[in-house]
């Protein structure tokens, strides 16, 4: 099904990434996975070589937080590779206290956006470029359902504030960040065969939230005990929007248990999704050549 598809994962070594990139190589893709850690992502990378018995997995090494990094990583991918059929933006993580991202970006919504928006932009080109040789390319954003939790919107002047800092709080701000992303990208990309999507993957059994200090890593591991799915079950809804034909041309939705649903209001006015894009673009140092452009 998805043999002649080349597949970009980040966060690709653990959870739903490392799932998503099993089922997907058992399809027959080509892989490149996205880690942080050259051994442990070399030890993944030959896992799922070993266990979808499909050779044809590669790897890249990068730190997501870092603007930098994403450029590298972006730079080492284009010095390999002419085109790109999916890229599933999964890396994210929670963090209990308050830290700056090497750029001095609360790590939450770097990790979990700036990321995302960043290698989105570098790789777009190419994205296009294989939509307008084989008549599509994907782009799948994993969100979560965290971000109801932010229906005051982003509040971008208070995102890099430590005074107030919650750590769910500026989880659900990412995770609604993604979902205004990949709407605003969604008509930005209209005409282009380059589909873009969100989805929340259900809560789930991985190592999410386990870097988290004290009491609540504790209590996460305690929930995903209690009320988890499996990886494998939290991997169903980007898999499907990776690979099944009758999502072909679909764009701008948010997923879960691989049916399009309603996001929160805040994530359909379109003057936060314009917002949120402009203060990327800012964040990023984005120049004319690598925005959108139809």
């Amino acid at each position: 099904m998805m043999s002649g598809k080349r597949v970009l994962i980040t966060g690709a070594t653990n959870g739903i990434g490392k799932a998503s990139a099993l089922e997907l190589a058992k399809m027959g893709a080509e892989l490149i996975i996205v880690g942080r850690n050259p051994q442990k992502t070399e030890r993944v990378m030959n896992e799922l070589k070993f266990e979808s018995s499909n050779h044809n997995i590669d790897m890249l090494i990068a730190d997501l937080s870092s603007i930098a990094e994403i450029r590298k990583l972006a730079d080492d991918f284009h010095a390999k590779y002419d085109s790109l059929d999916v890229l599933l933006n999964n890396a994210g993580a929670i963090f209990s206290d308050y830290t700056q991202s090497v750029d001095g970006l609360e790590m939450t919504f770097a990790l979990n956006h700036v990321n995302y928006f960043l290698l989105t932009h570098l790789l777009l080109n190419t994205l296009k470029q294989t939509a307008q040789d084989k008549g599509e390319a994907r782009i799948i954003n994993v969100s979560s359902g965290a971000h109801q939790a932010a229906g005051g919107g982003m509040k971008l002047d208070t995102i890099n504030d430590e005074d107030g800092y919650g750590s769910f709080g500026a989880y659900g701000k990412s995770k609604l960040a993604n979902i205004l992303f990949t709407y605003e990208l969604a008509r930005q990309l209209e005409g282009t065969n380059v589909s873009v999507n969100a989805l929340h993957p259900g809560f789930i059994a991985t190592g999410f939230g386990h870097n988290m200090n004290g009491l609540m890593a504790t209590l996460t591991k305690g929930i995903q005990k209690l009320f988890a799915k499996s990886e494998d079950q939290g991997a169903q809804t980007p898999v499907y929007l990776a690979s099944s034909p009758d999502v072909k041309g679909v764009t701008g939705k948010y997923w879960d248990n691989k049916k399009a649903v309603k996001s929160n209001t805040i994530s359909y006015d379109r003057d936060e999704q314009q917002k949120l894009w402009d203060y990327s673009l800012d964040m990023t140092g984005l120049t004319a050549n690598e925005k959108v452009t139809l």
